[in-house]
């Protein structure tokens, strides 16, 4: 198992190309199914989590071509409506096939998800979406078994509380259906309003994308499109506090200011300086201490669960106390004790952590236990004083590309360790 050995203490200076966002491609991917004409995306980030979700698509009968990062995809015939346990169990993203595949074909047999360890995670809401637009669902021995033989058809659907996944996953069942779906209490994030834009460019008729009601007016069909996925919101995020963890300037090629939301400010906040250029976005530490702010993390535009963790490690080392809140998912402060490892000053009381800085942190083995925990350990070990090592970098795989070569390009002393 791979590890990642981090000598800390040094700035970071140059430029760091961002990614596609890995939110957006897997459903991006997903949409594929809903079409036997071609789509291609490009800005396509190459992730261990991308490449499962192409082995999924294959056996559906989707046919792709991956060259540099555009990836198009073709399924010119479902030839499997089964998406079985080994393929579904390692990711939340691939349950996303459920609805394209019932939509298109009219049934569907989808293994319950697996992913990172972080809660429950239910599938309830996507379930119940699907039920409400006709679907016939049933659960057997860990698969969802979803048929509706006559098509789906449109509905009115409240979420009780707002779920990316399930506003996701709903609009791409939803664009097959027959007449109007609306979603109140949609998602907001922009990965939504990504989506949308490349269903509408294959002929999908979605308003509202980005607010909190979508209305879909299902067609008969879809065909084509090219679609670029937009920059990870996720990846400049981290890479910005990674500036106000070790110092230095970093421009990171391709992100949007907008796209973070509430984070921006955040930064802001603590004492970094943004700024949005023509090629991307500009961050810059000086060199007083970071102060610390108090966070809580919310749909989009608030403070993403997804920089819960990196933000934790930037306020390890800030000037004061602060208190981290999380109200998307329970369980998510597993990265809490490694980072004490490292002598963060870090208690947690059920789902607020408070964190108080100490002057330095200092390097030692870790391991990281989900996806979004084991930057931050990452951006731990880059101010740390001496040798960290990453355990468990198959999580950091998933979802943020090239992550050594970023950061060697940038002066931070890391390498992989192959075992």
């Amino acid at each position: 198992m791979d590890k990642l050995a981090i000598i800390g203490g040094r700035a970071l200076y140059g430029e760091i190309p961002i990614s596609g966002a890995k939110n957006s491609a897997l459903k991006l991917m997903a949409a594929s199914l809903l079409t036997d004409a071609p789509l291609t995306l490009s800005n396509v980030p190459r992730l261990a989590d991308v490449d499962m979700l192409l082995r999924l698509l294959e056996q559906h009968g989707a046919a792709h071509a991956f060259e540099n990062s555009t990836l198009t995809l073709q399924a010119k015939d479902i030839v499997s409506t089964e998406a079985p346990y080994d393929l579904v169990r390692k990711m939340r993203a691939t349950f996303n096939v459920l609805g394209p595949l019932l939509a298109r074909e009219g049934k569907a047999k989808v293994s319950l998800p697996g992913g990172c360890a972080i809660g429950a995670r239910p599938v309830d809401l996507h379930l119940k979406a699907l039920a409400a637009m006709g679907a016939d669902i049933d659960l057997d021995e860990g698969y969802v078994i979803a048929q509706a033989p006559d098509g789906l058809k449109g509905a009115d659907i409240s979420l009780p509380f707002v779920s990316v996944g399930a506003t996701e996953h709903t609009m791409l069942a939803a664009t097959l259906a027959k007449g109007e779906t609306t979603i109140e209490n949609a998602a907001r994030e922009p990965e939504i309003a990504d989506l949308a834009d490349c269903l509408n460019a294959m002929g999908a008729q979605i308003e509202g994308a980005g607010t909190s009601t979508i209305r879909i007016d299902g067609v008969d069909r879809l065909g084509g499109a090219s679609h670029r996925v937009l920059p990870d919101r996720i990846e400049t995020g981290a890479y910005a506090m990674a500036v106000g963890a070790t110092g230095g300037e970093l421009t990171l090629k391709g992100a949007t200011a907008e796209l973070l939301g509430a984070a921006w400010a955040a930064l802001e906040e603590v004492g970094l300086y943004l700024e949005e250029t023509d090629g991307g976005v500009r961050v810059k530490k000086t060199g007083a201490r970071l102060k610390t702010i108090d966070i809580v993390t919310q749909p989009f535009p608030g403070f993403p669960t997804d920089l819960q963790a990196q933000f934790m490690a930037l306020m390890a080392t800030a000037e004061g106390a602060a208190t981290i809140k999380e109200t998307i998912f329970e369980n998510r402060f597993m990265h809490a004790p490694e980072l004490s490892r490292m002598g963060a000053n870090i208690s947690v009381d059920g789902q607020t952590a408070t964190v108080r800085g100490v002057a330095r942190l200092k390097g030692a083995p870790v391991m990281a236990t989900d996806l979004r925990a084991s930057m931050s350990l990452v951006i731990a070990a880059l101010a740390a004083e001496g040798q960290t090592m990453v355990n468990r970098v198959y999580h950091l795989d998933r979802g943020f590309e090239r992550l050594e070569e970023k950061l060697q390009r940038c002066g931070a002393l890391i390498e992989r360790v192959k075992e």
